[in-house]
């Protein structure tokens, strides 16, 4: 169990902050909550805290994992279907399997794949989220700001 004043990650959102725990009444059926925030764009989100492990919430990256997350971004891209829909899917499956390696992987091949020609709608909506994921986890694990977070992404990825 977490409490209050923990760095969490939650897949699909991102890493933040419990503010609080609270118990609501949601289809008439009461059930706790952690709120958290996200720092990147102030968002709250409400977990309940029967599943936690079940959606893959986990305590928020180290130092030591920043500095892998880094080598992953800068490390070559990793073979990816050609076919955008499997390539989609496959994507998707990384950001929901709530690893930050996943995730770092996501924006490196995605970011690179941009560069040398355009993204479909459907890759950049991806993209834009994985890199929310990663932003947020990163700052809350190094104590950076967000601009700091993106100069340290777009240095790396190359």
């Amino acid at each position: 169990m977490y409490n209050i004043g923990d760095k969490i990650s939650y897949p699909v959102h991102g890493a933040g902050i419990i503010e609080a725990i609270e118990e609501k009444e949601i289809l008439g059926k009461s059930r706790k909550y952690y709120i958290m925030r996200i720092p990147l764009n102030n968002m709250k989100v409400m977990i309940p805290l029967d599943n936690v492990e079940d959606i893959g919430v986990r305590p928020v990256i180290g130092l030591k994992e920043v500095e892998q997350v880094i080598a992953v971004l800068a490390a070559d891209v990793t073979k990816m279907p050609q076919n955008w829909n499997r390539r989609y899917r496959a994507n998707m499956d990384r950001i929901k399997s709530g690893d930050i390696y996943e995730v770092a992987e996501v924006v490196r091949n995605l970011t690179l794949r941009d560069r040398e020609k355009a993204l479909s709608t459907g890759e950049r909506k991806i993209l834009n989220n994985a890199r929310q994921i990663l932003l947020s986890e990163i700052i809350l694990a190094a104590d950076m700001d967000e601009n700091e977070a993106v100069e340290l992404i777009e240095k790396v990825v190359k």
